[in-house]
């Protein structure tokens, strides 16, 4: 990459005379950064405050895929089509504090996606996923999956807990690898393919979404439960993304209908209630691992949470299901039609990232709900753009 690489050209200048096109749009693990990979390189913005931290444009092409590693200067860029140098079929893990690839995979097939924690080096393809240590790029495991064109996965990201998420090798089904614990669970959670999937933190508990897009659940990944069901809507969409907020309280949803919704998860922080103590204790070497900084959660399935039902919830038993749905607390609606992805800021604030190249910071009302108010529009692209 020494030959196309120009560190000098960290700057807020378009490159002169081309159309800079937005390729794909990545949050880092804490969701405090985003990665925007372009047609001619990448750019990493800091999200509170708002800013370009800084871009990297290339003489050979874009990157399709770019993974940053929390706030570090690795990265893991996969070159977009056009790309003459690095094909869409190559992951290279780049150092940007010394302008060097520190590492290089190659594969017959496109790479869907890679992820990244600190000991660990995913590479997603479409039916199969590698993971590699990160210290030495050693094998360490191959899971077989169903067609993923999307390349779903994700990681847990606390330094004690090792586990990920992905399709299984039946429709709608998810395969959670424990590998700390050794130990795979196989969730049936949609009858539906998977559409998304994400995980908190520390790897406990799941979300997810399938391809008619009404319907997202939430499980425990140590035994399969399922906890919780909330209801985007009834009308078939494509969800883009879903978030779960640093406190395990909420739920962001995003999809082609140009709306995030937001739902409350019913939660309980094991050491205020005694009654959650006999239900996690099947659970106690992943308890025991979650750092000081998380809450040791459960979510209760008795517990009533602020999302509105039905008024006809309580005929239920006759009704057809979505009677009984819980509905979105909160919401937001887009303005422009694009491909969106959200994630939690602080004090109660979502941050919307857009493929036209817009961000979005607004604010829910955390007790009534509601309409979400706008803080913040910046256009972080100013160019026209055509989304990859």
């Amino acid at each position: 990459m020494d030959t196309t690489y120009d560190p000098s050209s960290n700057s807020n200048t378009e490159i002169e005379g081309t159309e800079v096109n937005l390729l794909s749009v990545s949050w880092n693990q804490d969701y405090g950064c985003f990665a925007a990979g372009t047609n001619h390189g990448f750019r990493i913005y800091n999200c509170d405050p708002f800013k370009e931290t800084f871009r990297r444009d290339l003489k050979s092409g874009g990157f399709g895929i770019i993974e940053m590693l929390f706030r570090s200067n690795i990265l893991a860029l996969v070159g977009g089509k056009s790309n003459t140098q690095y094909p869409p079929n190559k992951v290279i893990i780049w150092d940007d504090h010394q302008s060097r690839c520190i590492g290089e995979f190659s594969f017959r097939s496109e790479v869907r996606a890679v992820k990244l924690r600190r000991d660990q080096i995913v590479v997603v393809l479409e039916h199969k996923i590698y993971v590699y240590n990160f210290m030495d790029l050693k094998l360490l495991h191959q899971i077989e999956t169903l067609a993923n064109p999307r390349g779903l996965c994700c990681l847990s990201h606390q330094v004690n807990t090792s586990v990920l998420a992905c399709p299984g090798l039946r429709r709608g089904q998810v395969r959670v690898e424990h590998f700390g614990l050794n130990m795979t669970k196989l969730i049936n959670a949609h009858d539906s393919r998977i559409a998304c999937l994400t995980m908190t933190m520390d790897g406990l508990l799941l979300a997810t979404a399938s391809t008619k897009g009404t319907l997202i659940r939430i499980f425990n990944t140590m035994d399969g439960t399922r906890l919780q069901e909330v209801r985007r809507g009834v009308d078939r969409a494509d969800i883009y993304g879903i978030a779960l907020s640093p406190n395990v309280q909420w739920l962001a949803v995003s999809s082609d209908k140009g709306t995030v919704h937001i739902f409350s998860l019913r939660v309980r922080v094991v050491s205020e209630d005694p009654s959650t103590q006999s239900a996690v204790s099947h659970f106690p070497v992943l308890l025991q691992q979650n750092s000081s900084s998380s809450l040791d959660v459960l979510i209760s399935p008795s517990a009533v949470g602020p999302n509105p039902g039905s008024s006809l919830s309580f005929m239920k038993g006759m009704l057809p299901k979505y009677f009984s749905s819980e509905w979105s607390f909160a919401r937001f609606h887009l303005p422009e039609s694009s491909q969106y992805m959200s994630a939690f800021g602080s004090q109660n604030t979502v941050i919307i990232v857009g493929m036209n190249g817009s961000f979005y910071r607004c604010a829910f009302d955390p007790v009534n709900g509601g309409e979400m108010i706008q803080h913040e529009y910046v256009r972080f692209l100013k160019t026209e753009l055509k989304s990859g």
